[in-house]
């Protein structure tokens, strides 16, 4: 079912003129209704503009970006770090640069489509068909270097935290590629996501792309990867030719630390109340330290309607694919809402 608001839903969503409560979007941290996140961005935007439209290598160029990259750097743990104004913009972008004859490319099951291009390359159902297909490849007479793009939050569990399908494959020769969207600002050391742990299995290299859209809250794309591979993107076209992420969101990402801090702490305690008083986890796919609990029952979906709880459920990418059904918890829920759907959940007889 479809519904049509007029204002960004906040802990609460108004559907015909009646209040429901909303555990669904990609708002974890509760910072897009946030007073105080909002206050800092209103001041940001008065200093610097509403937009910044032209090229980050314009001979005008505001130092806040740089203080920004160096920042999340540090934060994900990567060498460097490039912005951009959107992370589909920065999915993209990776995929096209590596779209050429030096490289190959292969899709890991559920890849976002930011990291797909319009072309015939298919995406592995399995990661044993994507072992199979990269080891073929490393095996044959192309010269090129295999490069495999996935998602680091599937919703499905079957990537975070442990990446068991990656492990099988030969990662010491492959350039390992990842959308961190749903995961940065939300689970990992102060919210760096998902870097460090897949460093650790050794890729011959690895570069991190994601939103900053749904952890952070602001209008904007990063890449992590190191110096060599960010200069070269730097010196590119696309990048040259994109406007970039609006200065405001940027500075008010630097003053927000402490408030990102905090959110997440209370965005741990959400998760574990509900765990606490879920009765049937196991009807869940779900992850540790993240907030989105999965399931593949429509009737669960109008069961939760009727009593007053919308969810996420509609089919993504595009109408032709499966339903995407989740309850998504953040940090603006308060203790009350979270115990209330627990005990919907477990009142629920066929759950």
């Amino acid at each position: 079912m479809v519904h049509y608001i007029d204002s960004f839903p906040g802990r609460e969503v108004t559907i015909k003129d009646k209040d429901y409560l909303y555990f669904g979007g990609t708002s974890y941290l509760g910072l897009q209704t946030d007073k105080e996140f909002q206050d800092t961005l209103i001041k940001n935007i008065k200093k610097y503009g509403t937009n910044y439209g032209a090229s980050r290598n314009s001979n005008v160029r505001f130092s806040i970006y740089k203080k920004a990259e160096e920042y999340m750097a540090d934060l994900v743990g990567s060498d460097t770090c490039v912005t951009l104004s959107s992370g589909y913009l920065a999915g993209q972008f990776v995929a096209q640069y590596f779209n050429t004859a030096k490289y190959k490319l292969f899709y890991a099951p559920n890849t976002h489509s930011a990291l797909h291009l319009a072309t015939n390359i298919k995406q592995a159902v399995t990661f044993a068909s994507l072992n199979i297909a990269v080891r073929e490849h490393l095996e044959g007479k192309s010269k090129s270097t295999p490069v495999v793009l996935l998602d680091s939050i599937d919703f499905s569990g079957a990537h975070y935290p442990d990446f068991e399908g990656l492990k099988q494959l030969p990662l010491e020769k492959v350039i390992l590629v990842a959308d961190d969207s749903h995961g940065i600002g939300v689970i990992g050391s102060d919210g760096g996501g998902v870097f460090e742990i897949l460093k650790s299995l050794g890729p011959r290299e690895l570069i991190v792309c994601t939103s900053l859209g749904k952890g952070f809250g602001i209008q904007a794309g990063a890449i992590f990867g190191t110096n060599d591979r960010m200069e070269q993107l730097l010196q590119t076209p696309f990048f040259a030719g994109a406007s970039p992420a609006a200065p405001a969101y940027l500075a008010t990402l630097l003053e927000s630390k402490g408030l990102y801090s905090n959110k997440r702490k209370y965005l741990v305690k959400n998760k574990a109340s509900f765990l606490n008083s879920l009765k049937k986890k196991k009807r869940f796919n779900f992850m540790q330290g993240h907030p989105a609990f999965s399931y593949s029952d429509p009737m669960f979906t109008d069961y939760l309607f009727k009593h007053g709880v919308i969810i996420t459920d509609f089919n993504y990418p595009n109408e032709h694919a499966g339903l995407k059904s989740r309850i998504v918890l953040s940090a603006h829920h308060t203790k009350q809402d979270i115990l209330g759907l627990a005990a919907l959940i477990n009142a629920y007889k066929s759950c």
